[in-house]
């Protein structure tokens, strides 16, 4: 498990634990699978930000192989 502030890390169709713009304040975290990577710097200090497969945008702080 990967904590999502690396992009090499993350790949379209694995599951990624994300955190919405909207839950930002109270870190409530969204399980999905990533459709898109929408970071292009090799790393981010606050998670690489992806798009889910439903259409969420959130930063990943978690992943799952």
């Amino acid at each position: 498990m990967a904590d999502g502030r690396r992009r090499a890390d993350i790949r379209p169709g694995i599951t990624v634990d994300i955190v919405l713009k909207k839950d930002q304040p109270t870190g409530v975290r969204t399980r999905g699978v990533v459709k898109d990577i929408l970071t292009k710097s090799p790393t981010h200090p606050h998670g690489i930000k992806v798009r889910l497969q439903d259409g969420q945008v959130g930063r990943v702080q978690a992943t799952f192989e």
